[in-house]
């Protein structure tokens, strides 16, 4: 009989803990879920990000050839005054 009195719980308490248990899972749970969409957000803005890269990479390409061709038109145009 001593065993058993050793393991005597107070209800109140039990419950109590049990709620604030379950409480924090809860909101574990909820905060997952929240960074889990921001996740999937960010790995699809990701996914197109290479796409958008390669086309920066071209455009600057395409300005630097566009300078100078722009210098060689001025060059030329310089001679001729």
């Amino acid at each position: 009989m001593s065993d058993m009195s050793k393991h005597n719980f107070d209800r109140t308490v039990t419950y109590g803990l049990l709620f604030s248990v379950m409480l924090q899972t809860a909101g574990a749970l909820i905060w997952a879920g929240a960074a889990d969409a921001r996740l999937k957000a960010l790995e699809t803005q990701m996914a197109m990000a290479p796409g958008v890269a390669q086309r920066l990479a071209r455009v600057e390409g395409q300005t630097t050839v566009m300078s100078q061709s722009l210098t060689r038109i001025e060059r030329k145009l310089d001679e001729r005054r």
